[in-house]
């Protein structure tokens, strides 16, 4: 049985994930599972990547929105969204965020905050499983 998002898992993500943090990203194309490397940031009950909206991955979200995450004794399901430009007044709140959390890194170039293909990917999380202090978490996102 799942575990309703409790304040207790929701205390240990924020302080595992609620910052830069690497995570594995899965998605499908077809039947092909692809696997990559993203930096990204939590924050209640979902992370978030700022990507490029052109790349293969958003591609692969487009056609099939369910993804995988792992992290750090984390692994987990959930939808992959495309919040669209980084700099829109609509995601004004979350790219603060993300550039509080991003900040060693954020403006060494890689970003091209001008090009609207700059974006913002959502991955909410429906369900996953959580290790910490010897206990294991199943935890379902949806349910509050």
């Amino acid at each position: 049985m799942k575990e309703v998002f409790s304040e207790k898992v929701k205390s240990i993500m924020n302080e595992r994930f609620g910052h830069d943090v690497l995570i594995g990203l899965a998605t499908v194309d077809g039947d092909m599972p692809y696997v990559r490397t993203v930096d990204a940031c939590y924050d209640n009950g979902a992370f978030y990547v700022i990507t490029y909206g052109l790349s293969r991955k958003m591609k692969q979200i487009e056609k099939n929105p369910t993804v995988a995450i792992s992290g750090e004794w984390f692994t987990a399901h959930g939808k992959g969204v495309n919040l669209g430009y980084f700099c829109k007044e609509e995601n004004k709140e979350i790219a603060e965020k993300l550039r509080k959390a991003f900040a060693a890194w954020i403006d060494n170039g890689h970003n091209n905050f001008e090009d609207e293909n700059t974006c913002i990917l959502c991955i909410k999380l429906t369900d996953g499983i959580l290790f910490a202090n010897g206990t294991r978490y199943d935890i379902d996102f949806t349910a509050e």
